[in-house]
């Protein structure tokens, strides 16, 4: 027998039954890394697995950005870490990329997932912020300005699936929404103190068409959790067809998490600070995933071609194709710009 016998063996708590309903209980979603063939047979099913992310238009964003061996990188947007693998794999030997991220749960983690790649600090650096602090990061680095620049914009799916976040309508959770759940108000508190105009004015942003309706249901009044928030739109939507009724549900959440996140706001300041922080010849890729975002990041890169602050622009939204919507449903909504300093 070995080991020390004064510290007896724990097993890992067992769950009842085959399919735990509790996120806590369900190990797997934990650490994906250790149990590939789950994933594998989930992705294959055309399902994201719990717990990952499975990053939306690679071989688009590797095509704008042309990565080169020895670059400066910046992944505004680090999450899982998708993009920032595929990048890396192209500028090395010599390259270097800086990841973003405001979330202080996840970055450790991904941090963590970089390193046991093989990525050490010379060629992967992360720094927690906002990507509206982009110019600050790249100085805080010792670096001028980057040669590439990616941002996926919205929530990442381990944010989804985890029900502590408050971001998703299919299992109950605290109304929080916060990127960085340690600063700002949860959703909560913003139904709680907005203005039925002001919330209107939220989810018209959010392409709600029944805003007005919606925001007089749940301006002013306080929610238990997600489910209950989720059950009052439907409730205010009452006779709308099912499926559209379901879109308002999703679109209200969407407009809670930009207004919680002050997302709009933060857009503003990444577009405005691009170009300054790219070298001549330099490329940008954005990833939206709706119409306010989207609008935003072709207007500023329409004005910047104007103003001379880029050299050339997508001349086209860059939408995912059937195969990738097929395989990654999350990917449905998302549009790709580019620009050229």
């Amino acid at each position: 027998m070995t080991g020390d016998p004064s510290t007896p063996h724990r097993r890992r708590p067992r769950y009842a039954g085959r399919h735990p309903r509790r996120f806590d209980e369900k190990y797997k979603e934990h650490a994906p890394e250790k149990y590939p063939d789950t994933v594998a047979r989930v992705l294959a099913s055309g399902k994201t697995p719990a717990g990952t992310h499975v990053p939306v238009l690679v071989a688009e964003i590797l095509e704008a950005l042309d990565p080169r061996p020895g670059e400066i990188a910046v992944d505004c947007t680090l999450g899982y870490g998708g993009h920032a693998r595929e990048l890396l794999g192209r500028l090395q030997p010599g390259g270097t990329l800086l990841g973003l991220d405001v979330d202080p749960l996840e970055l450790p983690r991904t941090d963590a997932r970089m390193r046991a790649l093989g990525f050490g600090p010379d060629s992967f650096r992360v720094r927690r912020s906002n990507f509206a602090g982009l110019p600050k990061a790249l100085a805080a680095e010792g670096l001028a300005a980057a040669d590439c620049i990616v941002a996926d914009l919205g929530v990442s799916s381990m944010q989804l699936d985890t029900p502590g976040r408050g971001f998703s309508i299919k299992t109950p959770g605290p109304l929080d929404m916060r990127m960085n759940p340690n600063r700002g108000q949860p959703a909560s508190a913003l139904l709680v103190a907005i203005a039925p105009r002001d919330l209107a004015a939220l989810l018209v942003e959010a392409d709600e068409p029944q805003a007005e309706r919606v925001a007089e249901a749940l301006a002013g009044k306080a929610f238990a959790d997600t489910t209950a928030l989720a059950g009052a739109i439907r409730a205010a939507l009452r006779g709308v067809p099912d499926e559209e009724r379901e879109m308002g549900v999703r679109r209200v959440f969407l407009a809670l998490r930009i207004a919680v996140n002050d997302e709009m706001a933060a857009l503003d300041t990444l577009l405005r600070h691009v170009p300054q922080c790219l070298q001549p010849g330099g490329r940008v890729a954005i990833i939206t995933f709706h119409s306010g975002e989207d609008r935003r990041v072709k207007k500023a890169f329409e004005r910047g071609l104007r103003e001379g602050s880029y050299t050339a622009i997508a001349d086209h939204v860059v939408r995912p194709g059937p195969e990738e919507c097929r395989a990654n449903p999350r990917a449905r909504a998302a549009k790709l710009r580019w620009a050229r300093r």
